[in-house]
């Protein structure tokens, strides 16, 4: 099966470039994120694609993905200026899962979405760039994320200015998707704000409750954002697709090793 054939076009019409109904779906996702930080395709992926893409990467979650285990703040990095080690902003969490990279996923469905092209290009018109551009990277561009019982990934901000993910699988219970909409700005950190929803005390905090099959595009650079830990013996299974404004972009060997536990 090819991306074309796996994605709901009569739906989604991303292919169709001059077209009413595209121009349509294209304004009601800006309108989305505008008001959201977010928008969501439902259905993206066909139910007859599901099934194939989730049979694909299910043997090399099982087999020969990277386990990463790790203490980090939602800011993931070591201290941030001007707060103290023990503020309640920096405090810490823990995040589990279970990766696979691009380079595992030759020939499979979820790298072959990530490569078709009219995607990249919706994706830019939404988010009114002149280009989206898969990675050069033979690691990073597409991704699959597996979460097991008792895993969660924990809260964070994103360094990118938007995250595009693929969700194949839920589990029995837990791994929602949980999300403060606009918790700093470029200028306001907004510590105390953070510390309040670090101890689960902000009202603004939002359940997204994602289907199988859901393109989610999402604004993380400002929004806070984790997955619940899993509940039970079925995995959270999503696919991470990474677009730059510029070509040929790629890891650090440093980064590599960090995320995926091998350089090459």
């Amino acid at each position: 099966m090819d991306a074309a054939e796996a994605i709901a076009l009569d739906r989604y019409p991303i292919d169709r470039v001059e077209s009413t109904e595209r121009q349509a779906l294209i304004d009601k996702c800006k309108a989305e994120l505008a008001r959201d930080g977010m928008f969501n395709l439902v259905g993206f992926l066909k139910p007859t694609a599901l099934p194939i893409a989730i049979a694909e990467v299910k043997p090399i979650l099982a087999k020969d993905s990277f386990e990463h285990t790790r203490e980090h703040n939602i800011y993931f990095k070591p201290s941030i200026e001007g707060l103290p080690s023990d503020h309640p902003a920096l405090r810490k969490l823990r995040t589990t899962n279970h990766t696979i990279c691009t380079d595992q996923l030759a020939g499979a469905l979820v790298r072959k979405i990530y490569e078709y092209p009219p995607l990249a290009n919706f994706l830019a018109a939404v988010m009114e760039k002149p280009a989206l551009h898969t990675m050069a990277d033979p690691l990073a561009g597409a991704n699959v994320m597996a979460y097991r019982d008792g895993e969660a990934l924990n809260w964070h901000f994103d360094r990118s200015e938007f995250t595009t993910t693929l969700l194949l699988q839920k589990p029995e219970s837990g791994g929602e998707f949980e999300y403060r909409t606009d918790l700093r700005s470029e200028a306001d950190p907004n510590y105390d704000g953070v510390s309040r929803l670090l101890l689960g005390a902000d009202p603004d905090a939002r359940i997204l409750d994602l289907s199988p099959g859901t393109l989610n595009v999402f604004r993380g650079r400002n929004t806070a954002h984790r997955v619940t830990a899993i509940k039970g013996p079925r995995e959270r299974i999503i696919a991470v697709l990474s677009y730059f404004e510029r070509p040929g972009v790629n890891f650090t060997a440093e980064e590599r090793m960090g995320f995926y536990g091998r350089a090459g």
